[in-house]
């Protein structure tokens, strides 16, 4: 995978990440609701450096989908966390890609930090420690 490959994988998953938290934070309330908040943010603010990172490159950044099959049903508080579960994994094992297919010093920087900020968020969400994330 070369690493503008890799960086477009990683926006469609903050494309995704951030509709799943969207739907997640839907279904939770107080303290939770607000770290999904404090998550989606997050995941904004990502996709916008990724975005940036790939105009720069002269690339056009792949567009979010309208909507997203979520791997899971989200009814209840319970499914919301174990989504957002979910959606970290896939983050991190995203965001391990690219730092395979980084060249550039400063994007392997960007990936490695991600990878460790979706395992903690992972850890923040009731996860369990691995000792590779992404590496699923």
């Amino acid at each position: 995978m070369t690493e503008t490959e890799a960086l477009q994988a990683a926006l469609a998953g903050e494309h995704a990440a951030l509709y799943g938290v969207g739907v997640a934070g839907g279904k939770l309330s107080g303290t939770r609701w607000k770290a999904a908040n404090v998550l989606y943010e997050q995941h904004r603010r990502q996709r916008d450096k990724l975005t940036d990172l790939l105009v720069t490159a002269g690339e056009t950044p792949v567009a979010a989908e309208p909507a997203y099959d979520l791997p899971v049903a989200v009814t209840t508080a319970a499914q919301a966390t174990s989504l957002i579960l979910v959606i970290e994994r896939r983050l991190a094992a995203v965001y391990g890609d690219l730092v395979e297919g980084a060249e550039q010093e400063a994007i392997r920087a960007l990936a490695i930090q991600a990878l460790i900020t979706a395992a903690s968020n992972q850890l923040n969400w009731g996860g369990a420690p691995v000792a590779l994330p992404g590496s699923v």
